[in-house]
């Protein structure tokens, strides 16, 4: 079989990879020199403990699976089961962590309930004040400026695979073939595009107005080196209103009695944390759904965010290196992991993953490779 991938984000780079492993031919085909979206604009986050039970935490579950096994094969993913912390303080965020770790799946994520005691010596960079602390023993990292970079020089060792950068597909010709700017005919058995937030032009035309998918847009930031291990991801209590494995009477509570800071409100805001192959610390973020986005990135919330992280901390952050925004594509239906669609014979979509694109992108190519029949 031969196989047409549109777009080299970690969707469409793992999709590639499945079909290679599967031993069919590939020819990727990415507009850009190299994908410059939300894929390298993230976390590296493999983020299993906030996932909704049921099929998504299994996706994330099987994900996190798959990516420990590729990151035995290719170390320039940086894979690491470093496991998350989430600080909470006060008897209202007490109390959600408690629910957390009574829920049924509990163990499957990993999660236990930790004193301050216990979660520093887990991570003993945390020298803040804190009531306890949410672990997640399944949560895990990878370097997302770089991982698709690994994938790929991997991917390249196969005669059967073929990038084509600098070409941007521009119409359909027949089942299982694609058009690029460049005027050439990439022909195969199926096209799957995985073209992230890119949803106007060829995918608009192809799978018409109404996508149940929608753009968020988000800011972040990275620090230069901390000078000692973050030995864990970290998170914050707002992240108990952001996903959705958190849903609870405790987590209602939460919201009457103790409301968001108004600068997270207004943003959307949660705090996520990770340490970089460097030593410096990749942190955010917001959450912007209304359209049209700024095109500025706004002090205020990074302002919130060092803050946070210097009362988990108990020391100033490092010197800012690096401020970014950037935009992703997120399934409007909740109850699905990603939007999956047959729009044209022998061409499939593929998108939506939302904040789950990194973590469940092994497992969503291997789903798409098994419902295609690879």
């Amino acid at each position: 079989m031969r196989v047409i991938v549109v777009g080299a984000g970690v969707v469409g780079t793992m999709h590639a990879w499945q079909a290679v492993e599967r031993g069919h031919e590939v020819v990727q085909i990415e507009r850009e020199a190299e994908a410059r979206g939300a894929s390298l604009r993230n976390f590296g986050q493999i983020w299993v403990s906030g996932r909704a039970g049921g099929e998504e935490l299994q996706t994330a579950l099987r994900a996190r699976e798959l990516w420990e096994g590729i990151g035995a094969r290719v170390p320039g993913l940086g894979f690491r089961p470093n496991g998350s912390l989430t600080p909470v303080r006060g008897d209202l965020e007490l109390a959600v962590a408690e629910a957390a770790v009574a829920r049924e799946d509990a163990a499957a994520r990993g999660h236990k309930l930790l004193t301050p005691d216990e979660a520093r010596a887990v991570n003993p960079a945390l020298r803040g004040d804190f009531t306890a602390a949410l672990y997640c023993e399944r949560d895990a990292a990878v370097e997302p400026r770089t991982a698709q970079l690994a994938l790929r020089e991997e991917l390249l060792k196969s005669p059967n695979y073929t990038f084509e950068p600098g070409r941007e597909v521009r119409e359909v010709i027949g089942a299982g073939a694609v058009r690029d700017d460049h005027g050439d005919v990439h022909g195969g058995d199926v096209v799957v595009l995985c073209t992230g937030a890119w949803l106007g032009g060829l995918v608009r035309e192809l799978a018409g107005p109404d996508l149940p998918v929608r753009r968020v847009r988000l800011q972040m930031m990275q620090t230069d080196p901390l000078g000692e291990p973050l030995t864990t991801s970290v998170a914050d209590a707002d992240s108990f209103r952001y996903y959705p494995a958190y849903g609870s009477a405790a987590l209602d509570a939460l919201g009457a009695g103790q409301p968001q800071a108004e600068t997270a409100a207004a943003h959307r805001m949660q705090l996520l944390m990770v340490q970089r192959a460097d030593g410096g610390l990749t942190i955010g973020d917001t959450h912007e759904y209304e359209h049209p986005f700024a095109f500025d990135t706004l002090e205020d919330p990074y302002d919130h965010l060092t803050e946070v992280v210097e009362s988990f901390l108990g020391r100033p952050l490092p010197k800012i290196r690096r401020r970014w925004a950037g935009v992703y594509a997120q399934c409007t239906d909740s109850s699905r992991v990603v939007h999956r669609q047959q729009v044209r014979d022998g061409v499939w979509l593929v998108t939506g993953p939302g904040g789950r694109g990194m973590t469940c992108s092994p497992a969503i190519a291997e789903t798409t490779a098994n419902e295609l029949g690879w």
